[in-house]
């Protein structure tokens, strides 16, 4: 099983977020990513933010220096 992650770091926001979150299933890396979309960006927990934050999901662990930032 291959470890997965997401780097909150990727997206330009106002909070200029530094989380990154790792895990070794897709649902706990959801259960995570979801729940610091919310209380953290103020996202409202749909299932169309869930599908968003799937899709960006990568393999491996996050890198320790700050990526460069996509747009949304």
């Amino acid at each position: 099983m291959a470890r997965k992650f997401i780097d909150c770091r990727e997206f330009p926001s106002d909070l200029n977020c530094s989380i990154a979150i790792a895990a070794d299933t897709d649902q706990e890396l959801l259960e995570a990513a979801v729940q610091h979309a919310v209380s953290v960006h103020k996202h409202e927990d749909t299932p169309e933010l869930r599908q968003q934050i799937k899709q960006l999901f990568k393999e491996g662990t996050p890198p320790i220096e700050r990526p460069a930032a996509h747009a949304l």
